[in-house]
C-alpha cells in the first residue's frame, strides 16, 4: 500500500540550527504513527515541517504529491489538520465562532455542516458550550475544541502534537478514545507526537523513536512497547 504521507532525508533548521537530521518515515493511509523521544528530540519540528511552518530540506510528499515549500495555507487545502501544542484556539471567540473560523474557507457548506454534526457526537459537551468564549473552557474541553478545528478543515491527516499535556488522566483517557474512534469512523489518518510513550503506543499501530534529530529505531508500536532496551534507553518507562 502506497504512504499517505512521506518524508525522506529531511532536514529542518531554525536560522543556522539545524533540528532535524536525515529524517524519514511513512504513514499509512488510515494508520495512527506516532512520534516519541525525549524533549528536544525534533518531534514537534517534524510536525511543523509537515505544515511548512520551519526551514526544510529533503522530501515529503502527500498521497506522492510533493509539499516541501509550499505556503502552510495550501498544505492545508491539501486536507492536513494541525492540533498545535498548546491547543491554538482563538481564545477570545466562541466555541461556535471558534469551529466556524474553521470551515471558512470550504465551499461545500452541506458537507460542513455535516462535519459540525459529527464533532457534536465525538464531544457533545462543545455543543453545550456554543457561545461561551473559548478562553473560560477547562483544559480538557480547550484540547477537545482543538481537536474540533482541526475536523472542521475534513483532514485526511491530522497532526498532533501533546494532546495529553496538562491534563487529567481521567480527561487523557477520554481524549484518546475519541481519537481512536475519529480515525476508525471518519477514516481519518494521524501523526502524533506525544510525550507520554506508554499511552500513544497503546493508539498507534507504528513508532518512530528520535533523539537529537535522528530516527534511532522504528517498528509496529508493539514490538517498540515490548522492546524493554528501548523503552529504558529512549522512552523513559
Amino acid at each position: 500500500m502506497a504512504a499517505l504521507l512521506e518524508a525522506q532525508g529531511l532536514k529542518a533548521y531554525y536560522g543556522q540550527t539545524q533540528a532535524l537530521h536525515d529524517v524519514s518515515f511513512a504513514l499509512e493511509p488510515g494508520g495512527i504513527t506516532t512520534l516519541l523521544g525525549a524533549n528536544g528530540a525534533g518531534k514537534t519540528t517534524t510536525l511543523r515541517s509537515i505544515c511548512g511552518m520551519v526551514r526544510t530540506e529533503g522530501s515529503i510528499t502527500l498521497d506522492g504529491e510533493p509539499i516541501v515549500g509550499r505556503a502552510t495555507e495550501d498544505i492545508i487545502r491539501l486536507g492536513v489538520g494541525h492540533v498545535p501544542e498548546g491547543r491554538g484556539t482563538f481564545t477570545n471567540l466562541s466555541v461556535g465562532e471558534n469551529l466556524r473560523v474553521a470551515a471558512y474557507t470550504r465551499k461545500d457548506k452541506v458537507a460542513a455542516e455535516r462535519d459540525l454534526a459529527m464533532v457534536f457526537e465525538y464531544f457533545p459537551i462543545l455543543k453545550a458550550r456554543m457561545s461561551q468564549q473559548a478562553g473560560t473552557l477547562s483544559g480538557g474541553e480547550q484540547q477537545m475544541l482543538a481537536i474540533s478545528r482541526a475536523l472542521m478543515l475534513s483532514p485526511r491527516l491530522m497532526l498532533l502534537d501533546e494532546p495529553s499535556f496538562g491534563l487529567a488522566p481521567l480527561i487523557v483517557q477520554e481524549i484518546f478514545r475519541i481519537m481512536r474512534r475519529i480515525n476508525s469512523e471518519a477514516k481519518v489518518s494521524m501523526l502524533l507526537v506525544e510525550q507520554n510513550a506508554a499511552l500513544a503506543l497503546e493508539l498507534a499501530d507504528h513508532a518512530y523513536v528520535l533523539e537529537t534529530g535522528r530516527v534511532v529505531m522504528s517498528g509496529k508500536s508493539v514490538d517498540v512497547k515490548n522492546n524493554e532496551a528501548i523503552r529504558k534507553s529512549y522512552l523513559g518507562y
